[in-house]
């Protein structure tokens, strides 16, 4: 049997026509890629319980990417918009989207990256670099019932290298534009029993200055009749980070530790949407993990413990300016200053085992617990809750009455158990369920369920269900002395049901292809309601959506020495309530990457990226945000000289005007004509191995 395979690679293994779809062992697949995500194994993709997309190193350098949100920009039915805070970016999935997007599950080596201050990645991100990843396995789809909280519209994980997949040291540098400079090191050998290995990146940008027409205080001049804003002026997007990932293991277990440091992070559109070309906030998120296997502790039985803890920081380098100098008729010739931080660590602690004592059965279970604690809440403002004047800037931090967010914490447990059953021969049923408790919300069960078929010898066929679930962010919950929004302790976990339908044709060693149907609906989302009071909005369980759409994707190699890789996505998401379409995210994306390796050291990758248009939320008149299209090419060097490789990218190369939908606000959107995205940067980097 040809098995099919979509990803950015094609194989020719052959399986006799009476073996079993699921015969052929992992160390014999070749060039077949496998996928861990969707079922909590290792399993080929194709056959994988979920729709999933794999992209690993050698497609990330083909790309010339050198940030995560690159990579990702090229999965289908995944666009990355950006947010109002800082541009931190918003992974989109079949168009479920919201203004922090906590929807989306983050996974470093199979851990969440999620704050539960706002259930997402954090809102001072700074971006990720590329070098320290080995493997990135995307889901498009519900994954609570293995990862839990989050799992929602999307999983991504991410595999970071090791001593087996860093050959020696390499060390390399990166220029490029909008003064940007970094480096980066590699090191991986194994000692005695050990394997040990070490990624250190570090970049400084100025980023991209395009400029911001009009902004929220241009509103407010034109009300009062001052001349405070900055605007028209640049969108302030400069940051400095540096990343390590350590790890050292033997066969048994394995440790892991990684810091992301974030200094000097600009504020891109200013945080309340004026321009602020001072403040400048700092994130540092630290990360260690250990885990011990059990390989046949019993016949058939492999059992897993670990133990890992997460601390995430946000804190302001110097005031942040809500509003410029002069803003609301004078009355804060210093601007308004609001400057707020926090700090959050995480411990987790998991026990996990799978069972293949049972025949055609593989059976897989799990216990855990999280203990996530928000500390060292900070303010420091001029301003009360009412915005009227205080006169200088006052810390407080120690004031529950005037501090934006009460230092809380959160217990969940949870208990989850999944049987791969292979009940025929070409048939295969994976089930699974799910239980979580929070201490601060209460309980949600989610179940799973994914029927896989080979249909043909080269066909193969799912059908796949799902619930998912998104607890409350704490900020959701108990946001305080907020003069626009209120926090609700009462709110229950978001909730999605998705439906899938994918398939997979694998015409001969050259050509593979798939297609993939979907439906959703989404009750309990949680926005922020108009009420009455002093404050007037509120977090509640008030809308409910549903979607549908599909995505093609496809893999032709005609040559040895040519590969075409392409996909196309639709999705149409509704408000049930209004029957109005959501919006701030494209119905149609096309993505196509072209691979030639031109001689024996030269490789050449061209990619087009077509974004279509992004239409409006329901009270937002604006015309749709327009479409776009952006090419990238990426030429590299290899081996030219022992040991050296170079290469040189631009992204955008014709400098299209690249915007991301800004939010709407009654009577008018703080920055009518949206976010202004990079234009035409060049890359070039030299790597030296040894």
């Amino acid at each position: 049997m040809v098995a099919a395979v979509l990803g950015y690679s094609t194989s020719s293994i052959v399986v006799a026509a009476d073996d079993s779809l699921w015969d052929i062992p992992l160390e014999e697949l070749g060039q077949i890629r496998v996928v861990s995500i969707a079922s909590g194994t290792e399993t080929p993709l194709d056959k994988a319980a979920a729709i999933t997309s794999v992209i690993n190193a050698d497609d990330i350098a083909a790309m010339g990417a050198t940030d995560l949100d690159q990579v990702l920009e090229t999965v289908p039915g995944l666009h990355v918009n950006h947010s109002d805070q800082g541009f931190s970016p918003k992974y989109v999935f079949r168009g479920i989207t919201s203004s922090n997007n906590p929807q989306a599950l983050l996974l470093v080596n199979g851990i969440p990256a999620t704050t539960m201050m706002y259930g997402n990645r954090g809102n001072a991100w700074g971006g990720m670099p590329v070098k320290a990843i080995e493997r990135i396995e995307v889901i498009r789809g519900p994954g609570s019932a293995l990862y839990g909280a989050d799992a929602y519209s999307g999983v991504i994980n991410i595999t970071t290298k090791n001593h087996e997949t860093i050959d020696g040291q390499i060390i390399g540098g990166r220029l490029g534009s909008f003064d940007t400079r970094g480096g980066w090191l590699e090191t991986g050998h194994r000692v005695g029993g050990l394997g040990v290995s070490m990624v250190l990146e570090y970049q400084t940008t100025d980023g991209w200055d395009d400029i911001i027409e009009r902004d929220a205080q241009t509103n407010f001049d034109e009300t009062f009749g001052t001349s405070a804003s900055l605007a028209p002026g640049p969108v302030n997007t400069g940051v400095d980070r540096l990343d390590a990932r350590f790890e050292v293991g033997a066969e048994q277990w394995t440790f892991r530790a990684g810091l992301q440091d974030r200094s000097n992070i600009e504020t891109g559109p200013g945080v309340a949407q004026a321009l602020d070309p001072e403040g400048e906030y700092s994130s540092r998120r630290l990360n260690a993990d250990y885990s011990y296997r059990w390989a046949d502790l019993t016949e058939g039985l492999d059992l897993e413990a670990r133990v890992s803890y997460f601390n995430i920081t946000q804190e302001p380098e110097n005031n942040i300016i809500l509003y410029p100098r002069g803003a609301f008729d004078g009355a804060f010739p210093n601007g308004l200053i609001g400057s707020p931080g926090y700090k959050e660590h995480q411990v987790r602690l998991d026990l996990s085992a799978v069972y293949r004592g049972l025949q055609n059965h593989r059976l897989q279970t799990g216990i855990g617990t999280l203990w996530a604690d928000l500390y060292d809440v900070t303010e420091s403002k001029n301003f009360n809750s009412d915005f009227s004047p205080r006169g200088s800037v006052v810390d407080v931090s120690d004031s529950p009455s005037e501090v934006w967010m009460p230092e809380e914490d959160r217990t969940s447990y949870y208990v989850f158990v999944q049987d791969e059953w292979q009940f025929a021969q070409n048939w295969q049923l994976v089930s699974g369920i799910r239980f979580d408790d929070y201490s601060d919300f209460g309980s949600t069960i989610n179940p799973r369920t994914a029927l896989i078929w080979a249909t043909t010898d080269s066909i193969t066929t799912k059908f796949l269900y799902g619930r998912a679930f998104r607890a409350p962010s704490l900020n959701e919950l108990y946001v305080a002395n907020n003069p626009v929004t209120a926090g609700n302790s009462d709110l229950d976990a978001e909730n999605i049901d998705t439906f899938e339908i994918g398939l997979t044709h694998q015409l001969n060693t050259q050509f593979v292809y798939g297609v993939n149907l979907f439906y959703y609906e989404i009750d309990d989302l949680i926005t922020a309601v108009p009420v009455t009071g002093p404050i007037s909005q509120e977090y509640r369980n008030s809308g409910e959506r549903k979607g549908h759409g599909g995505e093609f994707e496809l893999t032709y190699a005609p040559l040895d020495e040519v590969k075409l890789s392409a996909n196309y996505a639709y999705q149409k998401s509704i408000d049930k309530q209004s029957d109005d379409d959501v919006g701030e995210a494209p119905n149609h994306q096309i993505y196509a990457r072209l691979d030639w390796n031109v001689t024996t050291h030269w490789r050449f990758v061209t990619q087009v990226n077509w974004v279509g248009e992004q239409k409006r939320t329901a009270n937002d008149t604006r015309p749709p945000v327009d479409d776009y299209t952006t090419v990238d090419i990426n030429l590299r060097a290899v081996d030219l000289l022992p040991d050296w490789a170079f290469s040189v990218a631009v992204k955008n190369l014709f400098d299209q005007d690249v915007r991301d939908p800004s939010p709407y606000a009654d009577p008018a959107p703080e920055i009518p004509n949206d976010f202004p995205m990079p234009g035409r940067q060049f890359v070039a980097e030299l790597r030296y191995q040894f």
